[in-house]
């Protein structure tokens, strides 16, 4: 970029955005970049106290930094988003639909670690929304060396996957065995059943059918048995999921011949969790606290599910850093810490 008088600067092309400010009235960009500079625009950009001016100075083999974070952005920008306007050398990219988000944590660090690479985004496997705002992207010079900006292409295209992505959550149809013998028996009402189909219907799955169970391992077999007769496509089990003798739905599930992946998570709430395949289909075991706490290891595994992934007992121990939910009083998740 090259430093100029106003006075000179008649036909040259304005490095970055300029902002007039009237008080009282309005603050904003009066010229943005890229403009170029008119006769009638010098009394203007005097008042706005702007003697000199940087303008374009076309050096070889440097790029300006609107280029650069509009070829970063398209760099790392996978389904389900979109780019905003390029504003004072940043660009942010955008929801276009619900889902969750996913991105690659290695490769925004490699792309960070580049001089004057700047890529910000909101935590892995975080809920969105659409329209929601979930990364930003600029360099720090109004000008940078074209190197870095193919150097960090580069490092993106070697990623197998974008970068960034949101993948939506896939409708399922779901069977709920709900075991106890207190429940079976009518001593107690059934408080899971309503809890699970707020957040299946919440996700955009549906509930096919709830069976009950006394703590029968047999008979808890056969009413996931029934489900996946009835065509379900993923299997709430819950209840006896602690260690006492007489809560048997882990030994159930593992009787079935099913893949465990785990049985217990590093999460609180929800270390009595269990995850299993049985013949491709998800299977889990869902602790009393899923009964009775807003958000627990739950919520974390089923969305990632509902995308399509299949999920290894290393993804599940990876949610102890971050697995401790505070409790709040009021629960803001996703807005907060839990799971991340």
């Amino acid at each position: 970029m090259e430093k100029i008088r106003v006075e000179d600067a008649v036909g040259t092309v304005l490095m970055h955005d300029m902002t007039q400010i009237i008080p009282g009235k309005s603050k904003g960009p009066r010229f943005r970049k890229g403009h170029i500079v008119q006769e009638e625009d010098i009394p203007i950009l005097l008042s706005m106290g702007k003697e000199h001016i940087y303008v374009w100075d076309h050096t070889l083999g440097l790029i300006h930094e609107d280029e650069a974070a509009e070829r970063l952005a398209k760099a790392v920008t996978g389904s389900g988003l979109s780019l905003s306007e390029t504003k004072e050398g940043k660009i942010n990219m955008v929801a276009e639909k619900d889902g969750l988000l996913y991105v690659s944590e290695e490769t925004i660090l490699a792309l960070n670690s580049l001089e004057y690479v700047v890529l910000a985004t909101l935590h892995n496997f975080r809920p969105v929304k659409k329209g929601e705002k979930i990364a930003g992207t600029r360099v720090v010079p109004l000008m940078v060396d074209e190197k870095i900006i193919l150097e960090a292409e580069r490092i993106a295209r070697e990623y197998s996957e974008p970068i960034l992505q949101i993948r939506p959550l896939k409708s399922h149809k779901i069977g709920i065995v709900t075991t106890g013998s207190e429940v079976y028996h009518g001593r107690i009402q059934d408080k899971f059943g309503p809890v699970l189909r707020s957040k299946a219907e919440k996700w955009g799955s549906v509930i096919i059918g709830q069976s009950f169970a006394d703590d029968d391992i047999s008979m808890i077999q056969g009413q996931i048995h029934e489900h996946l007769r009835q065509g379900a496509e993923m299997i709430f089990v819950t209840g006896g999921m602690s260690v006492d003798p007489d809560d048997v739905t882990p030994t159930a599930i593992r009787g079935l011949g099913a893949e465990i992946v785990t049985y217990g998570a590093p999460v609180l709430p929800g270390a009595m969790f269990l995850l299993a395949y049985f013949d491709g289909i998800p299977v889990m075991g869902l602790p009393g606290c899923v009964m009775y706490s807003r958000t627990t290891v739950f919520d974390l595994v089923a969305t990632r599910i509902l995308t399509g992934e299949r999920l290894t007992r290393k993804d599940i121990a990876q949610y102890g850093h971050g697995g401790l939910c505070l409790e709040c009083p009021e629960c803001t998740y996703p807005h907060c810490a839990f799971g991340k």
